[in-house]
C-alpha cells in the first residue's frame, strides 16, 4: 500500500470523507498565470486527470467542464476525471450546448435548449453535441441525483479573462447545479455542486434559489463550488432570512394544504483560504459550506497548487 493510499484508508476507518471543489478552466496547463495549450506528446486529457488524481478526493465537485468541445481535444472531461480520481459513480450537467467561434464568442446549439445530464453508463452517454458544465464525482454510494439550471444575468458585465489584458464585456451563460445523497458511515448526507454566475447580485440570488431548492434533502447538507462570491459572503448569504423550500402553499393528494418548507440555517465556512488566481492566489471565489455538523467536524482544509487552472483546489476533511 503506498503512502497516498494508508493515509486514506486511516481517513476512512475514522469515517472523514474528503471534499474538494476545484474549477478546471477546461483543463488548461497555465504558465506564468496565462493558460497554454495542452502539450502535443500528451493526450488532451492528461493534465485533467492528473490534477484531479492529485486530490485524492471522496467527493469531487469540477466546474467549467467541457464535454466533446473542439478546445479541450473533444474529450468528455467529466468522465476521464471520474476515471481519474477513482469515482464510482458521476453525473455531469450542461449548463450550455453550443462551440466557441473563432473570435472566441460562443454559439448555441439550437437542437439543445435545455439542460441535459449525462452519468456513467447512461442512455446519453454517446448522444449530444458539445457543451460546457459542472460534475459532481463519487466514491461513496450515491442514493439519489438531482439537476437544475439556473437562468443567466440579463445584462453583461466588464470581467477580466486568462490570457487577455485589462477588462472584457462578457455576457453571461446559463449556469448548472448537482445535488446527491450520498451514504455515509453514520446515514445520508446531502452534497451540491454548483457554479454561479459573476454577475454580483445575480450570484446571491442564484445561492438563495439553491438553498431554497435543496431544503427538502437529508441533512447533513455540503456546498461544494465556484460561488463567485468573495469571504464570508456565502455563509452570509445562506444564513440571512429569504426564500422557503417553497413560496407558496400547496395541496398534496388528499387535498390538505401543504405548509412552505423551513430553510436550512446554521452554515458553516470549512475554509477560509485565497483560491484565485492560482498563481499568486488574493481573493476566496471557491468555497466549502455545511450545515447541520457539529463544531470541529471539519479539518484538513488546503488548496494545493497543480498544473492546471487559474484557480486552484480547496480540499476540506469532513467526519459524516
Amino acid at each position: 500500500m503506498t503512502p497516498s493510499e494508508t493515509a486514506r484508508h486511516d481517513l476512512s476507518h475514522a469515517g472523514r470523507v474528503r471534499f474538494a471543489t476545484f474549477n478546471v478552466l477546461h483543463g488548461l496547463p497555465m504558465v506564468a498565470g496565462r493558460p497554454v495549450p495542452v502539450p502535443a506528446a500528451s493526450g488532451p486529457e492528461t493534465p485533467l486527470v492528473r490534477a484531479v488524481a492529485s486530490l485524492d478526493a471522496d467527493v469531487l465537485a469540477l466546474q467549467e467542464l467541457d464535454r466533446l468541445q473542439e478546445r479541450s481535444g473533444g474529450v468528455d472531461q467529466a468522465s476521464v476525471a471520474a476515471v481519474g480520481s477513482g469515482a464510482h459513480d458521476w453525473r455531469y450537467a450542461s449548463a450550455f450546448h453550443g462551440g466557441q467561434a473563432a473570435g472566441g464568442d460562443w454559439v448555441p446549439d439550437p437542437s439543445e435548449p435545455r439542460l441535459r445530464v449525462y452519468g456513467p453508463g447512461g442512455t446519453d452517454a454517446a448522444h449530444g453535441g458539445p457543451s460546457h458544465g459542472i460534475a459532481l464525482l463519487s466514491r461513496l454510494p450515491v442514493r439519489h441525483w438531482r439537476a437544475r439550471r439556473l437562468v443567466p444575468a440579463p445584462l453583461p458585465m466588464p470581467l477580466r479573462t486568462p490570457g487577455r489584458r485589462g477588462l472584457t464585456m462578457a455576457g453571461d451563460q446559463p449556469r448548472a447545479v448537482l445535488a446527491a445523497v450520498l451514504e455515509g458511515r453514520r446515514g445520508p448526507f446531502t452534497v451540491v455542486a454548483l457554479h454561479l454566475s459573476f454577475v454580483p447580485g445575480w450570484n446571491i440570488r442564484q445561492l438563495l434559489t439553491v438553498r431554497a431548492w435543496i431544503a427538502d434533502l437529508p441533512r447533513p447538507q455540503v456546498l461544494l463550488g465556484d460561488f463567485n462570491l468573495t469571504g464570508a459572503i456565502p455563509r452570509a448569504v445562506l444564513n440571512s432570512a429569504g426564500p422557503t423550500g417553497r413560496t407558496e402553499p400547496r395541496w398534496n393528494r388528499w387535498n390538505r394544504r401543504e405548509e412552505p418548507l423551513p430553510v436550512p440555517r446554521g452554515w458553516r465556512d470549512l475554509a477560509r483560504t485565497p483560491t484565485y488566481p492560482a498563481h499568486r492566489p488574493l481573493v476566496q471565489f471557491d468555497h466549502v459550506l455545511a450545515t447541520g455538523i457539529e463544531a470541529g467536524a471539519a479539518g484538513g482544509a488546503h488548496a494545493p497548487r497543480t498544473a492546471i487552472s487559474d484557480h486552484r483546489p480547496l480540499v476540506v476533511e469532513l467526519s459524516l
